[in-house]
């Protein structure tokens, strides 16, 4: 049975190209069969050369196949990307051998509902990210979970994120890092004109809800991931719920989200366990 890969990078990334062209003819001489940037259909994995966003990219052909990436950062933080350019025969070597282990990652699944009754689908790994529809207005919107009212304000937009994107948007909005193995959705209201406007974590079944208020002629932005939009229309309610279809990434190592943190963000661990790594 021919074993098939797909190969999915940045092509504006001239690096990125040129590693997929290694990856490429490294895969066939080792009796792969590539497909490079098309459907994952038939793939056993899907080897991903660019940042998060490309394994953003790659993550829409990939899931609805069950297909896990093996992402390979050319990007600049990386956080979904598992190896670095340097390991590129070392990946390979392990794609071809099956040594690495699938996790999968919650994603969310997500409706838009107009007033007329029109639904709108989407859905994310990262975060649905409901933003205003202009510049200089803010959105008015009522935040609700579990079918009850928890609050309502003017903002720039409001983040409903998974673990996975605790590290993304929601962190940039001041939400908390969740550890990806906790299963969880967050809240986090970004630039909100309310004095209660915190970033909260529910439990995973609980359903979130973010209904733009009717009552003024004020459009916003559904983004899923920052790559798929759905504009709505004011009434229209939001509704984001724990996803039926997961993300699977593969792992060639044990490290521990923790190491993860440290190496992504370049924090600072003198001290730790009393090591003491400058004079």
């Amino acid at each position: 049975m021919t074993r098939r890969i797909l190969v999915v990078t940045h092509e504006g990334r001239p690096e990125a190209v040129r590693a997929a062209d290694r990856v490429c003819e490294g895969l066939q001489s080792r009796g792969i069969d590539v497909v490079r940037d098309g459907s994952a259909e038939g793939a056993e994995l899907a080897m991903v050369l660019g940042g998060d966003g490309t394994i953003l990219r790659a993550a829409e052909v990939a899931r609805e196949h069950d297909v896990p990436l093996l992402g390979i950062n050319l990007g600049h933080v990386g956080f979904l990307a598992e190896a670095e350019p340097e390991a590129l025969p070392d990946v390979m070597d392990r794609a071809v051998a099956k040594d690495y282990h699938v996790e999968e990652r919650m994603t969310i699944d997500v409706v838009a509902t107009a007033p007329d009754g029109s639904q709108q689908h989407g859905w994310a790994i990262n975060e649905a990210a409901v933003e205003k529809g202009e510049r200089a207005r803010m959105v008015e919107a009522t935040i609700g979970v579990d079918g009850r009212g928890l609050s309502s304000f003017g903002c720039d937009g409001i983040v409903l994120a998974t673990p996975t994107g605790s590290t993304a948007y929601a962190f940039s909005g001041g939400g908390p890092v969740v550890w990806p193995d906790v299963e969880a959705l967050l809240v986090v209201p970004i630039a909100a004109h309310a004095l209660f406007a915190r970033p909260m974590v529910v439990g995973p079944r609980s359903v979130l809800e973010v209904e733009i208020m009717p009552y003024e002629d004020k459009n916003a932005v559904v983004w899923c991931d920052g790559r798929r939009r759905m504009d709505v229309v004011a009434g229209t309610r939001i509704t984001v719920c724990r996803g039926a279809q997961p993300v699977r990434l593969a792992r060639l190592t044990e490290v521990p989200f923790s190491g993860r943190l440290v190496a992504k963000f370049n924090l600072p661990v003198q001290g730790w366990r009393g090591v003491r790594t400058r004079p």
